[in-house]
């Protein structure tokens, strides 16, 4: 029978620097599969559709809450997003790793639903690093990187929300301990609950 795959989830305040560690792990770690979300937000330069999100329109997304097609969804600085369920279900019970990269209040919402899920918070080293990091990206308007800033203290209340929390102060060592993390999961006893069964098994044999 195979074992079902790991849900692992990344959340953090803008500007912590979650997506480029997922870029990392995928890199790193490519059986992960990446769970694209949908959202309502304009495209940034260089995003592509299907690839980086989908997005659509705010009916289109209604539509998806009504039918009950989001594993989560959260309206987020004035954009709605939300996680498609019927992929990443099918990744899960085919033993695939599935790491998604949302916010506080969709992983609240996922873990009720996978209470084995992985839950990662990524933190920054500091609010002045956060702040720089927001301003050097350059992809927001003065007035999105205030409002950004401005929820950085409530975000940061969820982190107890979670079972892990890594500190990016620099990209290749964060990664090195989500990577760790991952590991460490993969050993649970109750993830491995039939390694006995065969090692008995086999004895016998």
């Amino acid at each position: 029978m195979t074992k079902e795959g790991i849900l692992l989830v990344l959340s953090g305040p803008s500007g912590a620097g979650k997506g480029t560690i997922c870029q990392e792990l995928l890199r790193r770690y490519p059986e992960l599969n990446y769970s694209i979300s949908a959202t309502t937000r304009a495209a940034r330069v260089g995003e592509k559709h299907g690839v980086n999100y989908w997005f659509v329109s705010r009916e289109e997304f209604e539509n998806m809450i009504k039918n009950d097609e989001l594993l989560e969804w959260a309206e987020v600085y004035g954009n709605f997003y939300g996680t498609p369920c019927r992929h990443v279900k099918d990744l899960l019970q085919n033993g695939k790793d599935v790491v998604l990269e949302i916010d506080a209040q969709g992983a609240t919402q996922i873990k009720k639903r996978f209470p084995q899920g992985v839950f990662i918070y990524i933190a920054p080293p500091s609010l002045d690093e956060l702040a720089n990091r927001i301003h050097k990206r350059g992809t927001d308007s003065l007035d999105v990187i205030k409002k950004r800033l401005s929820c950085v203290n409530n975000e940061l209340t969820y982190v107890h929300n979670y079972n892990y929390i890594v500190v990016n102060d620099e990209v290749q060592e964060a990664t090195n301990k989500v990577l760790s993390i991952i590991t460490a999961e993969k050993c649970q006893v109750v993830r491995n609950d039939n390694i006995v069964e065969e090692i008995l098994t086999n004895f016998n044999k």
